[in-house]
């Protein structure tokens, strides 16, 4: 079996797939504890590094993402499928996932 190299470059998402950079974890509470991993939530909010082309209509057309390369995004908790890349964590999600777009 051949090794397969991935980065980030290299993942071109499907159909209405959107790629995004996950942003990091707080380490500490708004009262100043320090918090350990285990008891950090999963974050919610990321930057998108690549779209997919768009969602396939019956007729074949395709239609275009809401979202672009570059926005920062809330999606939902449990969405996608975690993906990690050397240091940095990405998640694979579907558009419908997104729950809005961050200024």
């Amino acid at each position: 079996m051949a090794a397969v190299t991935l980065s980030v470059s290299t993942v071109s998402p499907l159909g209405d797939r959107v790629f995004v950079k996950v942003s990091a974890a707080e380490e500490k509470t708004a009262g100043g504890l320090y918090l350990p991993d285990n008891a950090k939530e999963k974050p919610q909010v990321g930057e998108i590094v690549n779209v997919g082309p768009g969602k396939r209509n019956d007729d074949g057309s395709r239609t275009e993402p809401d979202v672009k390369i570059g926005d920062k995004v809330l999606y939902s908790k449990y969405a996608g499928t975690d993906i990690k890349l050397g240091t940095e964590e990405y998640v694979l999600l579907s558009e419908k996932d997104i729950l809005a777009v961050v200024a």
